[in-house]
């Protein structure tokens, strides 16, 4: 098995770093330890505690949980504080719908503007992953990583918008936590292909900005987050069946919603 986040590793860096990063890295942290179960939904987080555990004073902490509440992972209530939220797989895939939206509009607006040496280096770096993606080596996981970080933050540094990349920024700590723990958990990822799938889609993202195609782009996006979404409902602890990136059942055909949505349209009559 390929070993979990380190949280331990990461509250280390953050006595080390300037105040943006130091707020990162407690966010980081302690959106790991939610999705591996270690912070189970209803858990009271005490701002001092907190503190005292990564070697900090109260202001990151109070920062790094306003930013969890405005990702969905705490609630911030009168009188008690900072407390985590069940986060659902139907989340999970209302999350990825709003992912893919932004990011296939960076995409349309990013085509065109991505020098070709950047995209040719993604180019070559997604088809070593892909010839290594049936047999890894340990620096496998680390390097795809990488990878997938380099491609979405050049799509959104280049959309020329910067509400939307601001926006892509904002949530892309969240989008971060569901990959790498879903990477660390799933066993069978290289088994049943998904990391070979995953380079795929990669290299078809890139291919198409390599043409100025911008259609076949912002599809070949919207297709890697959808199947991104069965395999990030199954991180969450306990968590139902994963939903499409519509928030739709995984399983639901787009008649059976039809129909389900007539029945109920009709029953309240």
């Amino acid at each position: 098995m390929f070993p979990m986040p380190d949280a331990n590793r990461d509250q280390s860096r953050s006595l080390k770093c300037d105040h943006g990063l130091r707020r990162r890295v407690i966010v980081e942290s302690l959106l790991i330890e939610v999705f591996q179960g270690r912070l189970e939904a209803g858990k009271h987080l005490v701002t001092q505690e907190l503190a005292d555990r990564f070697g900090v004073s109260p202001t990151p902490i109070r920062e790094a949980l306003v930013a969890l509440e405005g990702i969905g992972i705490v609630d911030l209530l009168p009188n008690r504080g900072a407390v985590i939220r069940r986060v659902t797989s139907e989340e999970v895939g209302e999350i990825c719908q709003v992912r893919r939206v932004l990011e296939c509009e960076a995409t349309r607006s990013a085509c065109g503007w991505i020098t070709p040496a950047e995209l040719r280096s993604l180019q070559s770096d997604l088809k070593g992953l892909l010839a290594r993606s049936t047999s890894p080596d340990p620096g496998f996981l680390e390097e795809a990583s990488a990878v997938d970080n380099r491609l979405h933050d050049l799509v959104a540094s280049s959309c020329r918008n910067r509400f939307l990349a601001n926006e892509i920024g904002r949530l892309k700590i969240l989008f971060r936590a569901f990959r790498d723990v879903t990477y660390a958990r799933d066993e069978t990822r290289f088994r049943s292909g998904r990391f070979e799938a995953e380079a795929r889609e990669h290299l078809a993202i890139v291919e198409a900005l390599l043409a100025d195609d911008r259609k076949a782009a912002v599809k070949a996006m919207s297709r890697h987050i959808r199947m991104s979404v069965e395999n990030w409902g199954r991180t969450l602890p306990n968590s139902t069946p994963p939903t499409n990136g519509d928030g739709t059942p995984h399983s639901t055909s787009p008649s059976s919603t039809a129909k389900t949505t007539r029945r109920r349209t009709k029953g309240s009559t």
